[in-house]
Order: C-alpha cells, then structure tokens, then sequence
C-alpha cells in the first residue's frame, strides 16, 4: 500500500519561495543544500567539512555516506533509517572535502587501497555534539567514506520511553528481576538493539550491585557501572575481557554482541553461575536466537538453562505530526491488519512534504516480541524442537509478535499500514527459510 498522499495546497504554498522572503524560513533540507552549495562556492572544500557535519546532526541523521560516482561524489545522510540524497560534489572539490574528513579522523590520506577506520573526537572539534566513527573503502569509482555519529554518550534513554506497551513491560520487568540468566535482545543491524540494552542496564544499576559491560566502542556512559573497552591490537578481546571479569564477582554483565562460539559459551557459562547476563545477537526472531546459540556449538541442554528471555524488535518510521491525514484502511490494508468486521478502519498516511524529507515520516519507534523462557518452552529448547516450532508454542502461551505489535502501532495511528507490511514481509521470509531448514534437519 502506497501511503504517500497526493500533496496538499497548504503544503504546496508552504514550498514556493517568495520574493525576500528569509532563507530560514525554508524547509530544512532545501536549507540545508543551499547553504552547502554557497559554501561550496565561495571557500574551500575543506572549510565545509564541519559544516556539513554539523548539519548532519541538526537533521538527527545517524550516518553519512559519501558515495563516489562518475562525476563526483554523491552525499547521503541516514535519517529515519532510510538514505537521502542531500547534494553532489564535483570530483575535484570531493577529494579536497574526503581528504580534510581523512585528516579529522586520524587517517592515513597517502595510502587508499586497503579499508580504514578512524574517529572524529568531538571535543577537538567546535560544533560538533558527539563523536564520529569514520570507515573509508576504495570502489570502482574512487573512494568511499562512511560516517557514523555516536549516539549521546550521556544519554539513557528510560525503559518506558522506548515504546513497549503495558504488557510487554510488565513482561521485561519480570526478566530483569531474575537473578541470573541470559537474557538477549536480538535483531537486524540497526534495529535499536544496543538502545535497549543500555534502557535495561540504566533499570538494573544501583549501588547494591556490580555491573560491568564489555563494548566495542563505549557508546554511551553508564554511571557507576565499569565499563571495558575491547581493543584487539592489544589483545583485550571479548572473551579475554569476559574471563577476567568473571574472576571480579560481578552481579550483571553487559556483553556489547555475542559474535563467536567462544563468547556465547562462556556467556552462558556465566549466566548459570549467578550473573544476569545482557547481550545482543544478531536473529531475526526471539526464537530464532536459539538456532544462533546452536549453531555456536552450545547444547539444547544448556540453552534451556541459561536463556531467561529474548527480545526481538524493530524500529518502525513514525508519521510525520505535522504532516498527516486520516484515510479509511482500504481491503488490501484490512486485511494486513486482519480486520474481519465491516465497521470503517481509521489510519493515519503521511504528506510528503521538504521538512519530512518528502517522505511522510518522522522519527522512528521500536516495535517488540518479547519471549519468556517457561517450563513449556524450556522443554521444547531441551528436546531440540526447531525454532519456528517453539516461536508457535510461544505464541500460543500468549507471546505477541512483532507483527502484531506493529498492527498495534498501525491502530493507534503512530505507523503506517505501508511499515506493518514492511515488517511483515520480513518476519515472513526469516520465517519460511527457518522452516524450510527445520524440515531438512528433522529429515
């Protein structure tokens, strides 16, 4: 379903410039791409570098790419999870721009041939709020830079503003007030993962307890927690970290991801010892994650007694607040949201317009499905069941999925039916190929 409505002529007026009228007054990214092109115009490419950067902040972007093509480079921020085109710059004020971005990270500008990595401290530079870790890679069409801006590292966002419902939070409550255990939050890259960790970890810390976390970087600062650094050229490593921490009697442990067989044994190891152990997996479902633990080499066996809970989640576009209008759900809408009554379904679509990025959408929210460990679904972990089979049995205990928490955000008008149907496209593929895997492994 294509929720981006036909423009309407209040937003139309608001696009057309008047004679004099004041720059500020202009949508923010036509702002943004006139100051940049008279910037570019009249000084250095260097001098624009923070600039854009700043910028890139102003429009809550989380990454900047700066993609080579044939004449010249092409600039994109990440705003809302989707990529928009800002400007593109000629190719011989593009180098001039990468090798002054190359210089504030710390990174060799003689040598391009092999992918770098570097940062931009944000306290070397004025303007800029936090830091930026920067990736460079050479392409077919000449060098590429990718930046990724550091979320606020003093910055917690609360359990209850992430977006659970009732139910669901009463339901992670419940997990964080077990006293040992793995208890996992899994999904895509970008899913918000590592935002609700810290959420739990802000819940959990108190001066009664010893918590430490193991990261690679720190993002964001926990007080009172001890907080490592992994750093491979020294060989301070996720596993070297872990085994010297569990020497320290801690309470609660933050593992930054499960990467490796080694980690996520030594994790679970933990987490039936006496230690509340938080991490993040990369799976596309809560039950999913037991297929990764297996597949790390750990037991059915242990599975079942480590894991407390998993949480999957999503993050899903919010309708712009300014820019939106009411529509009746059509059938092809209905019948995503499984509407069996005749009654008229109110949705919210949103109106394309410059200070949404012509989008319709405006920030972002997390939608989740939150899986406790009981008795039931220990049993089916022990006995091997596969995956999609205990994601029913969860499911049928009364798990709600992300599918449904999405149609949750749907019916109170906070999403779009065209962001459920994105959610459900990917639940469904993951689904189907675990299937088809749990199948071939039972025969």
């Amino acid at each position: 379903m294509n929720n981006d409505a036909p423009h309407s002529q209040t937003s139309n007026a608001e696009q057309s410039e008047k004679p004099g009228r004041s720059s500020s007054t202009l949508s923010r990214n036509l702002a943004l791409v006139a100051e940049l092109e008279e910037l570019l115009s009249i000084v250095e490419p260097a001098s624009v570098a923070n600039i854009l950067l700043q910028r890139a902040f102003d429009h809550g972007a989380t990454d900047i790419h700066l993609d080579p093509t044939t004449l010249g480079t092409r600039i994109r921020f990440r705003v809302d999870g989707v990529l928009q085109d800002i400007l593109p710059i000629p190719a011989e004020k593009a180098s001039i721009l990468m090798s002054r971005i190359r210089v504030m990270a710390g990174m060799d500008i003689t040598d391009r041939r092999l992918p770098r990595d570097g940062a931009i401290p944000a306290e070397k530079f004025a303007g800029l709020p936090r830091d930026i870790r920067v990736g460079s890679s050479l392409t077919v069409k000449g060098e590429r830079l990718v930046l990724r801006l550091m979320p606020d590292s003093e910055n917690l966002s609360s359990l209850s503003s992430l977006g659970f419902y009732d139910d669901q939070f009463a339901a992670v409550r419940r997990l964080l007030a077990a006293p040992y255990g793995l208890f996992l939050v899994v999904g895509p890259v970008g899913s918000g993962k590592s935002t609700t960790v810290f959420s739990m970890l802000g819940a959990l810390n108190s001066p009664e307890k010893s918590v430490v976390t193991i990261e690679d970087p720190v993002e964001r600062r926990i007080p009172g927690a001890n907080q490592i650094q992994v750093d491979v050229k020294t060989g301070l490593t996720f596993v070297t970290a872990l085994r010297g921490t569990l020497r320290q009697d801690p309470d609660i442990m933050a593992i930054g991801e499960i990467r490796d067989a080694e980690t996520a044994q030594i994790a679970c190891r933990a987490a039936t010892s006496g230690v509340l152990v938080l991490s993040t997996l990369h799976a596309n479902n809560t039950a999913g994650a037991v297929d990764v633990l297996r597949g790390f080499g750990i037991s059915s066996a242990a599975i079942a007694d480590c894991l407390r809970g998993v949480i999957s989640q999503r993050l899903v576009r919010k309708v712009c607040e300014v820019s939106r209008q009411e529509i009746d759900a059509d059938e092809h809408a209905r019948r995503l949201l499984r509407v069996t009554t005749p009654e008229p379904v109110r949705i919210v679509t949103g109106i394309p317009t410059d200070q949404n990025f012509r989008t319709g959408y405006n920030g972002r929210t997390a939608v989740f499905e939150i899986m406790e460990l009981n008795r039931p679904l220990q049993d089916a972990i022990h006995r091997g069941e596969p995956s999609f089979e205990i994601r029913q049995q969860a499911i049928n205990t009364g798990m709600v999925t992300l599918e449904d928490s999405t149609r949750r955000k749907v019916f109170d008008k906070v999403t779009s039916v065209a962001e459920l149907e994105r959610v459900i496209s990917d639940t469904e593929q993951s689904l189907s190929v675990r299937a088809v895997d749990g199948e071939q492994a039972h025969a």
